[in-house]
Formats: C-alpha cells, structure tokens, sequence
C-alpha cells in the first residue's frame, strides 16, 4: 500500500484503467451473450437474463448493464481529475477539473439565478451521464440513452424537482398556479403540466434512437453501395468495403458525438428552465421576509416582557 501511495504514475495508470475497463466489460458481455446478428439488425436493448421473483421475473438487460458501466467509467475519469487536489494548480488535469466546475457553476448562476447555485453539481452530473452514455454508442455498445426507460426516468426526477419547487410557497399557491393567467385555462395547464416529462423524455430518447438508426442504415447502404460498384472486380477486391471506410466515420461525427452532446445540454437546459420557471421567486423571498420580521417582532416582545 505504501508503494502505491509513493508512485503517482502507478495510481494515475490504475485509474485510467478503471476509465477503461467498464467499456472493455461491456464489449466482452456483448460478444458472449448476444448471438451476432446476420444482415442489418435494430432492435432495442438485448436481455442478458432475468432473474426470477415472486411476481415476475427481472430482465437484466443491455440498458441496466451500459448504463451502470458509464457510472462506473464517470466515476473513475472523476477520481483521476481531482486526485492530488492544490491550492495552486500544477497540473493540467487540475486546470480541466477547475474549468469544469467553473463553467457548470456559470451556467446555473446564468440560467437559474443565485439561489439555485447549488444546482451545479446535479447539472453537471446530468450532463456528464448523458452525453456519456450516448458516446458509448462510439464502441458499438448499445446507449442507455436509447431506451425510453432511462430518459423518462430521468425526466420524472425532473419533474419531482420543478413540483418540488412550484410548491415553496404551499401547495394552495401552487393550486392556484394553475387558474393562471385566466381561470378558463386551468385544463390545459394541468396538460401542459404533466406533459413537461413526457415531452423531456421522448426528445431525448428519439433524437438518440434515431441517430443510431440513421448511422446503422448509411453503413448498410455503403456496403451495398460498394458491392454495386466493386462487384464485378474477381476475388477479394469484389469483397473491398470502399465506401464504408471513413465515411461513417464522418457521419457519426453528427450523429454520435454532436446529436448525443448536444441532447445532453438540451436535456440539461430544460431541467434548469422549468425548475427555475416554476419557482414563485417573488412570491417566496416576500414570505421569507414577512417570516423574518415576524420573528424579529417577537424576540422584541420577549425581550420587553423579560425587562
């Protein structure tokens, strides 16, 4: 243990082991479980098995495995940022941590104010787990991102939070919320209202899918493509995938790496929106100042009695 406290270079190469390893797991559990497939195959995430319980099995699936394997990935590139934190920065890891944090601190304070600064952290682990987990798709891993189950799952977390929020000033306002701005447009903002997740989700998920689908079938075209104009050529150079080399390459600069980051800030984007929106701000610091001088009042009044 001493040793590996004293060898920065071993603990830094472990780490970025365990960046690694996640994706390298996730690979060898896609060549032994999932039989390969003949032709052009989409389908949604493979099961690997289920496990059996009273009232129905649990399928463990792709999506639940790639999904925790990015956590885990994320986990280990956070370690490997912040290991051997300065006061003065001497290393250029510590410079990207410090930028990181920085620009996600700016981009809560810009979009949602000073009272919700301590969003930052769940704004950047929003963004870092879903751009992550639509990248993977770079490996020929399935992405979690592209299953409805993730993205609605976190777009209920989403809307648990902007609820949370509406009701800081108790749930009668935020009843009354609703007859806003007239009182005949209640129905359509209950709708509105519980339309925000499904709307959250869905984009998320089908922008993703789509991609994937999309890159899937310009890869197939491009193989026919090249057995159309290569064919005729005898032995091997008939069988030369001319077309398929760089050119998807170059396709899934769209629509792997700028769709799935780009998804992510938009995810992110709205999460900081429609909390902030629905927060009653004026409304919630005029009662906390109505409560401070209430209090104020009645120290005075104690105080007076003690005299």
């Amino acid at each position: 243990m001493d040793k590996l406290k004293n060898n920065p270079k071993l603990i830094d190469a472990l780490l970025i082991l365990g960046m690694i390893a996640p994706v390298a797991v996730g690979a060898l559990l896609k060549i032994l479980l999932i039989p390969a497939a003949e032709g052009v195959e989409i389908t949604g995430a493979h099961i690997f098995f289920t496990i059996p319980l009273p009232l129905g099995g649990l399928p463990i699936t792709e999506t639940q495995v790639n999904q925790w394997l990015v956590m885990i990935s994320l986990l280990f590139v956070c370690l490997y940022l912040t290991r051997g934190l300065k006061t003065i920065p001497d290393l250029k890891r510590q410079h990207l941590a410090e930028w990181i944090v920085e620009q996600t601190e700016k981009l809560v304070k810009s979009n949602m104010g000073e009272y919700f600064a301590g969003f930052a952290p769940f704004i950047g682990a929003v963004l870092g787990l879903s751009a992550f987990s639509s990248l993977l798709s770079l490996t020929g891993l399935f992405p979690p991102t592209s299953d409805l189950n993730v993205t609605a799952g976190w777009a209920i977390l989403v809307f648990i939070l902007i609820t949370y929020y509406k009701m800081k000033c108790g749930p009668i306002q935020y009843l009354k919320s609703f007859a806003e701005p007239v009182p005949f447009l209640a129905p359509l903002n209950v709708i509105s209202e519980f339309a925000t997740p499904v709307s959250m989700a869905f984009r998320h998920y089908g922008n993703i899918l789509s991609g994937t689908v999309i890159s899937v079938l310009l890869a197939t075209a491009l193989q026919g493509l090249s057995q159309l104009v290569l064919g005729w050529l005898p032995g091997f150079l008939g069988e030369i995938p001319l077309f398929r080399i760089g050119l998807p390459a170059v396709f899934s600069i769209y629509f792997d790496i700028f769709s799935g980051c780009l998804q992510a800030f938009i995810f992110a984007m709205l999460t900081m929106l429609y909390v902030a929106g629905g927060f009653p701000a004026e409304e919630y610091f005029r009662r906390q100042k109505l409560k401070i001088e209430k209090s104020k009042k009645t120290k005075l009044i104690k105080n007076s009695e003690v005299i």
